[in-house]
């Protein structure tokens, strides 16, 4: 293997972060048809949403510590097993409760097992350009949109939900374990900066980390940014719909989110790599708040697009960017554990908004709440990300745990 050979794992985590991610949003495409269907509550539909990203944050720390250990192939291939096998099973339940716990916990376990582990394989093998190809790989999220999203729509549209959800399973077996074959670690492991937290170039201490300000304002600032975002995006589907876009179309404006975030992901990694993390950041959270509250003034489908490009390009700009600050504050040997643990606190957040949201629309049959809560959460999250400790900038340490 050369050089060449990390853009084929950029290549692969584009993938598997597309089709993992679209699988698992992909539930807002069928939220509408299932209540329809079965008659259980949007509430209890978006429930199976927030128990999928509260284990998916547990399954992150474990399947990044495994990563670590073990490497990152074995922890995808696992992961692409169980996620076909998690969407095969939603789609015979037949409660509300089975659909729950097989697609809110198996789902939410199996898509946590591609983020950490291939961005941890992608900053192992970059140490020029680290920005840009983490971005790259986060831009199979922002593809996701544009393939998974449609997809569904136009199998529920000709099968119903139940055949839909079953050809979505086993087209993620036919995709990501032959791509998950193809993960490989570097040939050989790059100079690791010393960050402060090892010991004579020994492993750094976890409990250090954990309780560092780095990791605090690192974790608190991902939380807070997903808080802010995951309602509004679960839930624009339905609100366009209900704003008298007609279906298909409102489909079209989370696809048009999808194609902003990708932008967004080079734009703003590339951004990173030539002025620095923190301000692109920054300035990133603060156009997603501003976006948020100006949800509440549109109401037609070119107004939603205007808008969806704006704000899909902050959320999805800056969701990269954690992973390079956790890569330069903690270095490679923890990576996977460390942006597990962040990934933890994120999906914590992304829990709540799609709960949230379904609940407001309940009670109050709008979604005026959702945006208003949202967009403060969002100046809270731009925030945080102010308290940001410098990177430090010293000598590289040896290369770790690489026998000669």
């Amino acid at each position: 293997m050369g050089v060449s050979y990390r853009w084929v794992i950029v290549a692969v985590g584009a993938l598997m972060s597309c089709v993992a991610i679209g699988a698992m949003f992909s539930l807002a495409i069928f939220q509408e048809p299932i209540a329809s269907a079965t008659g259980w509550s949007h509430v209890g539909i978006a429930s199976a949403m927030t128990l999928n990203f509260i284990v998916m944050g547990f399954g992150g720390f474990l399947w990044g510590a495994a990563s670590d250990r073990f490497g990152p192939r074995i922890v995808v291939m696992i992961g692409s097993v169980l996620l076909g096998l998690a969407l095969v099973l939603a789609s015979r339940a037949e409660t509300l409760t089975q659909f729950q716990l097989t697609y809110g916990v198996l789902v939410g376990l199996a898509a946590s097992a591609f983020f950490a582990p291939m961005i941890a394989a992608t900053t192992a093998w970059f140490d020029e350009n680290r920005g840009l190809a983490v971005s790259l790989v986060s831009a199979g999220m922002g593809v996701a949109p544009m393939t998974i999203s449609p997809f569904a729509r136009w199998l529920i549209s000709a099968y119903e939900w139940r055949p839909a959800m079953l050809i979505i399973g086993v087209a993620v077996w036919m995709l990501l374990l032959p791509a998950a074959l193809l993960v490989r670690r570097p040939p050989a492991a790059a100079a690791e900066t010393d960050t402060g937290f090892a010991v004579d170039g020994a492993r750094p201490q976890l409990s250090k980390v954990f309780r560092s300000p780095q990791f605090i304002v690192l974790g608190l600032t991902f939380f807070a940014c997903c808080a802010a975002h995951s309602g509004p995006i679960f839930h624009m589907v339905n609100y366009a719909t209900i704003c008298g876009v007609a279906p298909m179309a409102a489909v079209s404006i989370y696809s048009v989110e999808g194609l902003a975030g990708l932008g967004g992901r080079l734009l703003y990694g590339s951004l990173a790599d030539r002025i620095g993390v923190k301000p692109v950041l920054v300035a990133g959270l603060l156009v997603q708040a501003a976006a948020l509250a100006t949800y509440l003034f549109v109401s037609r489908l070119g107004e939603f697009y205007a808008l969806a490009i704006i704000f899909g390009s902050a959320y999805g700009g800056v969701m990269p960017l954690y992973a390079v600050l956790a890569r330069e504050y903690f270095g490679q040997r923890i990576i996977g554990t460390v942006l597990g643990a962040a990934t933890m606190l994120s999906s914590l957040g992304m829990a709540f908004g799609p709960l949230i949201g379904g609940w407001i629309f309940d009670t109050f049959a709008n979604y005026s709440w959702l945006f208003i809560g949202s967009a403060v959460v969002g100046l809270g999250a731009a925030a945080i990300a102010l308290a940001f400790p410098p990177l430090a900038r010293q000598k590289p340490q040896p290369a770790f745990g690489v026998s000669s």
